[in-house]
């Protein structure tokens, strides 16, 4: 499922305490999706990595009870005692049977040992691929099935409205948008030790953000996304430095245009981000004014762009003026 399909599901479900469980290839956000779905529910959220722990992690340490003369278990200080929120299990096919064992005793019956799950929290786990070449043991049937299953795909239209909302490098938005299959290069067959994933993209973001000198970009956006990958996402970089005036084209909604389709893809991107930047009735009809004399793949791709983001432009005359021209792509 897409993210945008999963946000919704996972959101009604959780609301019923349904126990569910999310697959997908490692660094494609699944714990980020989760994580977001709290935030959104302004709810609280635990992240356990369960490859690191040992069963008395999750079932607590025995002491004896004087009182009772038999020995209890003290629970761990990390799980909820109160409230309402999502315990996310992460990693949960990567630990070790006995640890998945205390696991499959708190999803079964909410409770380890002396600890019982408030009634307000629900229970996420995620796990990699058993072909995706990371550490995994077999899951149980009987702790598979106390769960809804769900796998999680990777979307550039989905990672395309993340990166605008969290202000990713105007540059990494346009060079995926161009080269669709760079989002994901992950490959179970290969021994590489770097390759591109939303995560790693991540990271190139940081780094085209530190103070990292620019002889040294190769090296470490290689390190994130791959070597092949960062040559040509460097050498798309410096379409950047051709593009007509942005600003220019947002005051005014005139400016120069081009046939090359990298440089499209770079214009479109960076026409939807300053836009998103500073937005404004005026700002928004002259970009449209611009988009009528564009290739017309590229006005309907900015267009969507902005109404995924939600901008509004029903009530723009130029919108109007546009919908003639392109309505026939639209259907």
């Amino acid at each position: 499922m897409r993210a945008s399909d999963l946000l919704v599901a996972i959101t009604a479900l959780i609301e019923q305490k349904v126990p569910l469980f999310l697959w997908g290839a490692p660094g494609i956000g699944k714990s980020s999706i989760v994580k977001q779905i709290a935030h959104a529910k302004a709810i609280g959220f635990i992240d356990l990595r369960l490859s690191l722990m040992d069963p008395t992690d999750l079932k607590g340490i025995p002491f004896y009870d004087k009182e009772s003369h038999s020995a209890l278990w003290a629970p761990p200080a990390f799980l909820p005692r109160e409230g309402e929120g999502i315990l996310f299990l992460d990693e949960l096919n990567s630990a070790p049977p006995s640890v998945q064992a205390s696991a499959y005793q708190l999803i079964l019956d909410r409770k380890v040992g002396e600890y019982e799950l408030p009634a307000g929290w629900a229970i996420v786990a995620a796990g990699n691929r058993e072909g995706d070449r990371g550490l995994t043991y077999r899951m149980p049937s009987p702790l598979a099935n106390r769960f809804v299953h769900f796998e999680m795909q990777v979307d550039v239209n989905d990672w395309k409205f993340w990166a605008y909302q969290n202000g990713v490098d105007e540059r990494i938005i346009a060079y995926i948008t161009y080269k669709n299959e760079h989002l994901f290069t992950f490959d179970a067959k290969s021994d590489a030790k770097s390759f591109a994933t939303p995560r790693s993209w991540e990271y190139v973001d940081s780094i085209l953000k530190s103070s990292l000198k620019e002889e040294l970009l190769l090296d470490c956006l290689g390190g994130a996304v791959g070597r092949d990958v960062c040559v040509g996402f460097l050498s798309f970089a410096k379409v950047m430095r051709k593009l007509p005036d942005i600003q220019n084209i947002l005051a005014c909604g005139s400016g120069d245009y081009s046939e090359e389709v990298d440089v499209l893809y770079a214009l479109s991107i960076g026409l939807v981000s300053a836009l998103l930047r500073e937005r404004s009735d005026e700002r928004l009809d002259n970009l449209l004014r611009y988009t009528l004399e564009l290739r017309s793949e590229f006005a309907v791709m900015i267009v969507q762009d902005l109404q995924r983001n939600g901008v509004r432009m029903e009530h723009s005359q130029v919108f109007k003026e546009w919908v003639k021209k392109f309505a026939y792509l639209l259907a």
